[in-house]
């Protein structure tokens, strides 16, 4: 995978502002990224990328044109690792909390959830209200930057997101079907009721 681009519109002043932050914000992603799944590597803990991230990830190999910026680092482990978690990212200077019902890590001196990487429990359910709980770890390799990284495959990344189904799932959920990702044999392989959000969305959105 290359560079990623963020597509552009207005005065090219504004556009490259705007590329700047994208970059910049995208660059910060990655390198706490890096140091976590390194972490988790060494280890030889599973875990894979999830969320607006890998939503990034797909879209930008599969259609630029519909890839958007994400806040967040989203990783899937198993709950039986989360122990060891704890060891190996404090070796590697994160800091656990669970805070609003969620488990993440800081790193360094960062004392903000929207710097965390957010843990996510494969097999599970974040909320009770979700129909479908999250699927086993089963990741696919990617380059990021010329970094191999372990990510979600999308039928899995579809499946979370209509799931949870909140206001930035569905943008994610147009994003991927905008850029061909979501293919007749993922629709096909949905439940019911998750084919019946998917088909809202493409209607309402």
């Amino acid at each position: 995978m290359g560079t990623f681009v963020q597509p552009l519109s207005g005065s090219a002043a504004t556009g490259e502002a705007v590329n700047t932050l994208f970059e910049e914000r995208l660059f910060g992603l990655v390198d706490i990224l890096d140091k976590i799944t390194d972490a988790l590597t060494a280890d030889r803990i599973p875990h894979e990328l999830i969320g607006g991230l890998a939503v990034l990830v797909h879209v930008e190999e599969a259609d630029p044109t519909y890839a958007t910026l994400t806040r967040d680092v989203d990783l899937m482990v198993h709950r039986a690792d989360l122990d060891r978690i704890k060891e190996a990212a404090a070796r590697n200077g994160f800091r656990f909390r669970h805070a609003a019902g969620l488990d993440m890590l800081l790193y360094c001196d960062a004392d903000s959830a929207k710097n965390a990487v957010r843990l996510v429990f494969s097999e599970e359910r974040v909320r009770d209200t979700q129909p479908v709980p999250n699927p086993p770890i089963a990741p696919e390799v990617r380059r990021i930057h010329g970094k191999e990284i372990k990510i979600v495959p999308v039928r899995d990344l579809v499946r979370m997101k209509l799931s949870a189904f909140r206001d930035k799932d569905r943008v994610h959920v147009r994003s991927m079907d905008a850029a061909g990702l979501i293919t007749a044999e993922i629709v096909e392989s949905l439940p019911a009721d998750l084919k019946a959000r998917l088909q809202h969305v493409r209607e309402t959105e």
